[in-house]
């Protein structure tokens, strides 16, 4: 039985992509509609193709079981939930074959856990060029996979 969709990942997803009832051509030059989605869509539904919120929440859920199932095929270590989340965000980004051929997944699955999060960084390109959504994105990947791992950062104390 499949693992669910963690609720980060939805999460990081929808605020990352932004929703788009309309279909538009991504900074990629991807035709794209809803949450990302991508599938089926083509440059001339662009501008002319709508959907409503639930078929775009339909299509999302549809997306992220799809990255899910890549990750727990082809990950082969252990992941906290916040990891796993984060590598559904970046392999429904990104693309599965992606992941499959990264040295993020590499570094991963040889137990470099530091190493895999630091890969994150280097997926912030688009059509060519660097894209600062992108970059904010792969932030947020990196953070989130390494939330259970890493120490809190101690907060300021105030003495009287």
């Amino acid at each position: 039985m499949m693992k669910p969709v963690p609720r980060q990942a939805v999460a990081l997803c929808r605020e990352s992509e932004g929703l788009f009832l309309t279909a538009y051509l991504c900074p990629a030059g991807v035709p794209t509609i809803g949450y990302g989605h991508t599938a089926g869509v083509t440059v001339a539904d662009v501008g002319v193709r709508t959907i409503n919120e639930q078929q775009a929440d339909d299509y999302l859920a549809e997306d992220l079981t799809g990255a899910a199932q890549a990750v727990d095929r082809l990950v082969t270590v252990s992941l906290t939930d916040n990891q796993r989340a984060a590598l559904i965000s970046f392999a429904f980004n990104v693309g599965v074959g992606a992941l499959g051929t990264s040295t993020l997944l590499r570094k991963l699955n040889a137990e470099d856990y530091a190493g895999a999060a630091a890969e994150f960084a280097r997926w912030n390109h688009g059509g060519g060029k660097v894209l600062p959504g992108l970059t904010k994105r792969r932030a947020k990947e990196a953070a989130m996979f390494l939330a259970d791992v890493m120490p809190p950062v101690p907060q300021a104390v105030t003495y009287n």
